[in-house]
């Protein structure tokens, strides 16, 4: 069966991957979308590649998920609604928080509204929640069992000590996966606002006789990734330092880890949520299960361009960002019948055979972590 698709956000690095596939299955495609310039620089309609590669297949309505009349003008017709257009970035976020309310809870509550009070053909809303939303991952420790720590606090990391902690625990603390039950407790205003967008859409949908479906990405990567971004996407940030001849500067210890999944993986998650019943009310990771440590991410990017550039660890940290998390694949691999089906491996070649055919961007990394630091978040 066909539908008429909306994705908000849907000219972004996930939304026009997610476009071109639906496009590609036969389903009516409509993209809602401001153009950041943050993501797709000065003059997205004439050189962001992320637009161009959609602009002539779906129907595109340049505007945003804070006004009302774009809304309205986005929803006529609309079967299903993909719900990706948000304000991104931990760390930004810890400073322009009531950019991140505005667009990322405002623009949601606008949505849910709209739905609430008018006549409409929406069946099925899929948001894009997110792994920020857990703050910390799940661990086991040997005294208490399964335990959350709260977040990490400065103490402990001016004097580099930099792996979570939870009281009475004397031994170290597992890492395990982190499920769809674990606990929430975001540690910045990022994951908040995902988890605020969430809770929303799972509450207000059903009560309006719409479908509700809640994936909560892991660290997404791949090619069409904005190069451009200095403030979000590890693998964006350090090719650019590399790509520039720069050295790459690794926080903490360089042993934090995260979940890192390809794009195809996540467009394929996303559309079995939006074509399969088993999906609707429910929400899923969607991450590879496996955690990578941010020092072996820099070295296989080193490695797969050959361009050596110094690593330097720094024992440097940022105010709200997360030890370590995992995604627990149990869920959407029962209910959905979803697999990951490329490894760090194969992907980060596939990224780097990508980003060498890009122009270099220039590096504003600097600028991102000044902003930072002149804030008190950057220690």
């Amino acid at each position: 069966m066909n539908y008429n698709i909306l994705i908000t956000g849907g000219a972004g690095f996930i939304g026009s991957n997610l476009s071109l596939k639906l496009i590609d299955k036969g389903h009516c495609v409509t993209v809602l979308d401001n153009l950041s310039i943050q993501i797709h620089g000065d003059d997205a309609e004439n050189t962001s590649q992320l637009y161009q590669n959609i602009k002539n297949k779906v129907k595109f309505i340049k505007g945003s998920i804070t006004s009302k009349e774009d809304w309205v003008k986005a929803l006529k017709g609309q079967d299903i609604i993909v719900h990706y257009a948000a304000e991104t970035g931990t760390g930004q976020s810890m400073y322009e928080i009531k950019k991140y309310v505005d667009v990322n809870i405002n623009g949601t509550a606008l949505l849910l509204d709209i739905l609430s009070n008018t006549t409409h053909t929406v069946k099925k809303v899929i948001v894009a929640s997110s792994r920020s939303i857990y703050g910390e991952g799940k661990y086991k420790s040997v005294e208490k069992g399964i335990v959350y720590p709260k977040h990490r606090i400065s103490s402990d990391m001016d004097n580099g000590n930099f792996e979570v902690k939870y009281p009475g625990c004397v031994d170290a603390l597992e890492l395990i996966a982190t499920d769809e039950e674990s606990k929430i407790h975001p540690s910045s205003i990022y994951g908040i606002t995902k988890q605020n967008q969430e809770q929303m859409i799972m509450t207000i949908c059903p009560t309006l006789g719409i479908a509700p479906v809640a994936f909560r990405y892991q660290n997404v990567y791949g090619p069409g990734q904005s190069l451009k971004n200095p403030y979000t996407g590890i693998l964006s940030i350090f090719s650019t330092q590399i790509k520039n001849g720069n050295g790459i500067n690794i926080f903490e210890d360089g042993k934090e880890t995260r979940d890192f999944v390809f794009i195809d993986d996540v467009v394929d998650a996303t559309v079995l949520g939006i074509e399969k019943d088993e999906a609707n009310g429910e929400i899923f990771n969607v991450g590879t299960g496996i955690p990578t440590d941010v020092i072996s991410v820099a070295n296989s990017l080193i490695d797969n361009y050959g361009i050596k550039v110094p690593v330097t660890v720094t024992g440097n940290y940022r105010l709200g960002d997360i030890r370590h998390n995992y995604a627990d694949l149990s869920k959407i691999s029962n209910k959905l019948g979803f697999y990951p089906k490329v490894s760090f491996k194969q992907g980060i070649k596939r990224f780097v055979d990508w980003v060498n055919t890009q122009q270099i961007e220039n590096d504003s990394y600097s600028k991102s972590i000044e902003e930072l630091r002149s804030r008190g978040l950057y220690k």
